[in-house]
């Protein structure tokens, strides 16, 4: 759709002790837009890749979000050799191939399948991480990681301050895709990511871009400490963007201010 809703708060009022809201409703034509705000088919990003630190700015290649995260994944796996990527089909390349062709190159000893158990993933996923590995674990789709919620919560995320900062979970990357896309019903289209940002101890990542997917997975996977990185399914073949091809990070913890807003 080429249009969307713009709200103005336009007057407050009380009804029975009660505070009332009335908006003005106003629709705005936006044709760099295609499906919804997200989906944008040209990605401007004017200060995204030039505050980038990279040795070799011109080397650049067209990339979408999932081959941005899949060379993100090869250049996490080359140069941290202790690192492991896994999770269902993960071997195969993964329902959205993400991880296509990295258990030829790595071996099936770093890039693996598991048993269809979310738990068990995430369980195998601390324990490697706990004694100085890199775990990368997949899971399939975000509507799944719940039997995963109290691994993922009560251990994971705590694990540095149950020993009192004696020990700490170490480097783990739980990926998943998230979100809507249309024909997934129930089980393939839900947004859990408001559960896990109130959780202490865990950092929530939510790529936007090829560029930031790619820089975003590469800071989560050198990270001490857990974390919960959502891949907008939706954008995994969407827009497309000049990717640096060097290994480059961007700073976590730190959000991006895509448009300013006034509230009246």
């Amino acid at each position: 759709m080429k249009n969307f809703v713009k709200t103005n708060l336009i007057q407050t009022f009380k009804i029975n002790g009660r505070m009332k809201l009335k908006f003005n409703i106003s629709c705005i034509q936006r044709n760099n837009f295609s499906t919804n705000l997200l989906e944008i088919d040209t990605i401007k990003d004017e200060i995204g890749i030039k505050n980038l630190k990279l040795k070799f700015p011109e080397k650049l290649k067209k990339m979408n979000m999932y081959t941005s995260i899949n060379n993100a994944l090869d250049i996490a796996l080359s140069t941290e050799k202790n690192s492991y990527l896994f999770g269902e089909d993960v071997k195969f390349g993964g329902v959205f191939r993400c991880s296509i062709g990295l258990c030829e190159k790595y071996g099936v000893d770093r890039v693996f399948n598991t048993p269809l158990s979310e738990q068990g993933i995430v369980s195998f996923a601390i324990g490697i991480a706990s004694i100085g590995g890199t775990a990368i674990a997949e899971i399939q789709f975000a509507d799944y990681i719940f039997p995963a919620y109290d691994q993922i919560v009560n251990e994971a995320a705590k694990y540095r301050y149950r020993s009192g900062n004696e020990f700490d979970c170490g480097k783990l990357t739980i990926r998943t895709p998230y979100g809507a896309v249309g024909h997934g019903a129930l089980y393939h289209s839900q947004s859990p990511e408001s559960l896990f940002s109130h959780v202490p101890g865990l950092t929530v990542v939510m790529p936007r871009s090829p560029i930031q997917a790619k820089g975003l997975l590469l800071s989560s996977i050198r990270k001490n400490d857990p974390v919960i990185f959502l891949e907008p399914k939706r954008l995994y073949r969407k827009a497309e963007e000049d990717v640096p091809e060097e290994d480059y990070e961007i700073e976590l913890c730190k959000s991006e201010l895509m448009e300013e807003g006034v509230f009246n």
